[in-house]
């Protein structure tokens, strides 16, 4: 099965890519050259520090290629899933004990980052949503105990 991917999450990954192809790749590349030009590699800590950074941008480099070419790249403002969540929905939950209110959207595992409110597919809350529709409560398991939580909104966009 192909992993899905939203289209702003394959375009911000496409961005990232061509960054580190064309400016970050670069860069570590004069950094080894110049630290090189120094002389003794064994105990050259710039050039020890360049030669990690540049196997940390091949491999990210390589991972994303992987991934993008194995992707589903999925364009949300096309779904019409009404209030059902599926994947790409941005949903808006209250907590059934505290009314504190929480919005995630539901995007592929490589573009999750929870700062940003985007929810892993294969995460437990991800999991526990998909399915439901606005107006169901479900019931999710946190590391702090099992929550309970309302969902208030169910929105697609791209």
């Amino acid at each position: 099965m192909r992993a899905p991917l939203t289209l702003k999450g394959a375009q911000r990954l496409r961005a990232e890519l061509e960054e580190l192809k064309s400016v970050k790749r670069p860069a570590v590349i004069n950094a080894i050259a110049e630290a090189r030009a120094h002389g003794d590699l064994k105990e050259n800590a710039e050039y020890h520090a360049a030669r990690e950074q540049q196997g940390f941008i091949e491999g990210r480099i390589k991972q994303l290629e992987a991934e993008l070419s194995h992707a589903q790249v999925i364009d949300i403002s096309t779904l019409n899933a009404g209030s059902r969540v599926v994947f790409g929905a941005t949903v808006d939950l209250a907590d059934a004990e505290t009314d504190e209110q929480k919005t995630y959207q539901i995007v592929g595992d490589l573009e999750a980052d929870i700062k940003q409110g985007l929810i892993a597919i294969s995460s437990p809350v991800a999991r526990a949503l998909i399915g439901k529709h606005e107006g169901d409560t479900v019931t999710i398991e946190a590391p702090g105990g099992t929550r309970e939580y309302d969902i208030i909104g169910v929105t697609y966009q791209g």
